[in-house]
């Protein structure tokens, strides 16, 4: 039985991913930063009828991935797909636009987001280099590849962390591993942050994106069909 490890999962897109690839027969490894919901998604793959743990790890704190892909190896054997697709920043949390973003708003930005994939990176492609087989899909924001200046240190940080996963890949593809690169550009239904935006009125006119379609994208992408898919919602709202 194969093994994909969802980091960052959320009610949104990271169940919709482990529920995509569970229907495949994959045994699913979920990790967020709190267990609190973690019940809820265990019964939910139960359904489907296979193998699933859930870790409560935070990505960005030292030794927080090791030990979260640890736990899952240990339960469910070797991981043949990484989905990593934690929340880059808090957007609750006060925002500056690129005009007023200092260098270390920029470096604060690239490390949160760019250091936590690397390091999966280097915990992960060794063994799957070795076996030639395996994937690594990483989530990046639209910004990556449409300018929007509203997200100021972000929008590069977006950038660099589609630049590492799309240079991965030329690297990556000898070994027979792919390495795919998601950008989402929209909210993701059922998501924390839609959530929190549309509050009960799921009818707020903001740019939304099905998760269910978006986790199809993420299979195409795990099974090297494509190597990058880009969902722009947002750019039809602005």
């Amino acid at each position: 039985m194969s093994t994909i490890a969802v980091l960052g999962v959320g009610p949104g897109l990271g169940m919709s991913v482990a529920q995509r690839f569970a229907k495949e027969g994959y045994a699913v490894g979920l990790v967020s930063r709190s267990a609190d919901r973690h019940p809820g998604y265990l019964e939910t793959l139960a359904a489907s009828g296979v193998r699933a743990v859930a870790v409560a790890a935070d990505l960005r704190e030292p030794g927080g991935v090791a030990r979260a892909l640890d736990e899952i190896t240990s339960e469910l054997g070797p991981i043949d797909v990484v989905y990593h697709g934690p929340g880059a920043h808090d957007l609750r949390a006060p925002s500056v636009g690129i005009l007023e973003t200092a260098p270390d708003d920029i470096r604060r930005a690239v490390a949160e987001t760019v250091e936590p994939a690397a390091e999966v990176a280097g915990l992960v492609l060794p063994a799957m280099r070795s076996r030639g087989s395996g994937s690594l899909i990483y989530v990046s924001g639209l910004s990556a590849v449409v300018p929007l200046p509203f997200l100021g240190p972000y929008a590069p940080a977006s950038g660099a962390l589609r630049t590492y996963a799309r240079t991965l890949a030329a690297a990556a593809a000898e070994d027979g591993v792919h390495v795919g690169s998601l950008v989402v550009g929209g909210l993701i239904e059922h998501g924390d942050i839609h959530q929190m935006l549309t509050g009960t009125d799921a009818s707020a006119p903001f740019a939304t994106l099905d998760p269910d379609e978006v986790a199809d994208a993420v299979w195409r992408l795990a099974s090297g069909v494509e190597d990058e898919v880009v969902f722009d919602a947002l750019t039809q709202h602005l």
